[in-house]
């Protein structure tokens, strides 16, 4: 069977005789996996993949989960020999890239089947697209879910549950939502969907109401039913918005029951939000 060394070896062979000494320094360093047609190579990152470049057509992949990327030869497209280099794969989080050299292996136990992004396969990276990374929304949530509720009169009551705001906190270019919900039944609610919206306030059954879906940056509870007790952090970008319109929490059960109970959230309470202190985070 063959070792890397021996795959190693084969690579750095071929681009010394074809005479590519440019590509050797740009191989040198880095992490080389072994791939296979038959085989999909599923690389894990720590944290949300932002971006992901392949550098030739000769391998294809996908993005199933943020944090998850899957790679695989095609097949068909030209006779692949031990050793050839594939492709550079280049892949992009909130704060680091990596890159891997894709080799070709006609033996598919020694394809790579799962790798995981190390330490020290990462290069710190400022992505300009991320003002704030998943890591410290984390934080932040964790934090606020053990500050005390200021919100008392923010309230939905539906199904014998009873839906209230906590807490809104503005950090840099996101609000943080503090909510809860006690369900007073013993009947246990399943979780369909939790959804963030903005709506014009109805004032009239003649009035066709506007809604925009916002897509959430960041849920802190991932869980799918409660019985008795919920709560949850969801954390979306800075919005401004007029008096006619409603900020809407909207939390939705599975069929059949399918009871729904949403809380509304007025401007001035968002223009209330209170400022997050960093140290906060690294207070113990």
């Amino acid at each position: 069977m063959r070792t890397w060394k021996n795959v190693f070896a084969i690579a750095v062979a071929g681009l010394l005789t074809a005479g590519q000494a440019k590509a050797q320094k740009t191989l040198e360093g880095m992490q080389l996996l072994t791939v296979n047609e038959n085989v999909t190579t599923v690389i894990t990152a720590s944290e949300p993949v932002r971006f992901v470049d392949i550098s030739t057509g000769k391998v294809v992949g996908d993005q199933p989960i943020n944090n998850t990327i899957r790679l695989k030869p095609k097949e068909g497209v030209e006779v692949n020999r031990d050793g050839d280099i594939l492709a550079i794969v280049t892949i992009v989080t909130e704060r680091y890239r990596t890159q891997y050299g894709l080799i070709y292996t006609s033996h598919q136990d020694e394809a790579v089947a799962d790798k995981t992004i190390e330490v020290d396969e990462r290069t710190a990276y400022n992505n300009p697209a991320v003002s704030m990374s998943t890591e410290d929304m984390a934080r932040y949530a964790r934090q606020i879910w053990t500050s005390p509720a200021r919100y008392r009169n923010v309230a939905t009551k539906r199904h014998r549950m009873t839906m209230r705001l906590n807490n809104i906190y503005s950090v840099g270019e996101y609000f943080f939502l503090d909510f809860s919900v006690d369900n007073r039944t013993n009947i246990r609610f399943d979780i369909d969907q939790l959804k963030v919206k903005l709506n014009d306030k109805k004032t009239s059954k003649s009035t066709t109401v506007q809604t925009i879906e916002l897509t959430p940056e960041f849920t802190l509870d991932s869980s799918e039913s409660f019985q008795f007790g919920y709560r949850n952090i969801i954390v979306v970008k800075k919005m401004t918005f007029p008096n006619d319109k409603i900020l809407t929490i909207e939390l939705s059960e599975r069929q059949i029951s399918g009871r729904t109970i949403s809380l509304d959230i007025e401007y001035e309470d968002v223009l209330s939000a209170d400022s997050f202190n960093k140290v906060l985070l690294y207070e113990h």
